[in-house]
């Protein structure tokens, strides 16, 4: 009888350090969510991370059951924000709503406090798109022959911006005056609504944006060269993709995507992977993001993170021809 007792004792013991361990796990099967979310975008308000999140957390707070709170933490071009959650809780409460720029950074930044494949997991991929190359009005360039040639004639005098240094606007930016053999100034912003809001105002000439900037180009406010995609963008059908415009294999795309805290518990990354997918999947989701340019995905964390490393691995290359030239 003592035997049997302290082999009961034991497996109770066991049974309660078991519980002690994986807590987080638990409430994944159980109770997820509990307690409001936040999703963090690494840009200011603007550009076009922000509204994508905010038309999510929309969603996604009903879907969820609770608040889904979208925070800006902006500056070093994504970094601020992304380490931030790279070091907080994997507790299913904060996300991390990034660019692809997150793929291009490990081989251009110098420094980073946080390793994109260790710290963060994927969760989804949400959206996708090409990059448009737009220019102020005032510049004596309808196409991107004629700029080439104006930049050419002006070295070191055209300037285009991006959302920071190592943004994927920048490093577009840096490979279009490679290519174009032609001396360019990179002005960086504290995010995409900011250069937005530059070349505007005539500080800068030109920037590769996303297609959020659809209705200042409509309304005349800004001039789009060409897109960055395979084909022409559905909602700029007259413009020409850079390659068709003369630089051969010209080709860039970007996404948006969810991650979270390494060490989130799979439940919880599987759960929130479905909610975004399911709200794509509703028609005013999907009829926005067609006006905003973009294309919905839902790739779930498995998916998205074959494109992450597959990503990481191009622009290491890219990069590292960049740098040589």
């Amino acid at each position: 009888m003592a035997l049997f007792s302290r082999r009961q004792a034991l497996l109770v013991a066991a049974a309660g350090s078991a519980a002690s361990l994986f807590p987080r796990l638990a409430s994944a099967q159980g109770t997820w969510p509990d307690r409001p979310i936040r999703i963090v975008v690494p840009y200011p308000p603007g550009g076009s991370t922000d509204p994508v999140a905010r038309l999510l957390a929309q969603d996604l707070q009903i879907r969820l059951g609770q608040p889904v709170v979208v925070e800006n933490r902006a500056g070093a071009a994504g970094s601020i924000g992304t380490e931030h959650v790279a070091r907080a809780a994997p507790d299913g409460t904060t996300f991390l709503f990034h660019t692809s720029v997150i793929a291009s950074e490990v081989s251009f930044k110098q420094g980073l406090t946080y390793n994109v494949l260790t710290d963060l997991v994927p969760v989804s991929l949400a959206v996708t798109g090409p990059y448009v190359l737009v220019v102020n009005p005032s510049l004596p360039a309808r196409n991107v022959g004629e700029l080439i040639a104006f930049a050419r004639a002006n070295p070191g005098r055209v300037n285009f911006g991006s959302a920071g240094t190592g943004s994927s606007g920048h490093l577009i930016g840096e490979l279009f005056a490679l290519r174009a053999g032609a001396q360019m100034v990179h002005v960086p912003y504290r995010g995409g609504g900011p250069s937005v809001t530059a070349l505007l105002q005539n500080e800068i000439q030109f920037i590769f944006d996303t297609t959020g900037s659809l209705g200042l180009i409509s309304e005349g406010r800004l001039r789009a060269l060409a897109t960055t995609g395979r084909t022409r963008a559905p909602q700029l059908p007259e413009v020409p993709t850079v390659a068709e415009s003369g630089l051969a294999d010209f080709v860039a795309e970007f996404w948006l995507g969810m991650f979270a805290p390494a060490g989130l518990p799979a439940p919880i990354q599987g759960r929130m992977a479905d909610a975004v997918r399911a709200a794509l999947e509703q028609p005013a989701i999907r009829e926005r993001l067609r006006t905003l340019g973009m294309v919905p995905r839902g790739d779930g964390p498995a998916e998205f993170d074959r494109v992450l490393r597959r990503d990481i691995a191009e622009w290491r290359e890219v990069v590292t021809r960049a740098l040589a030239d």
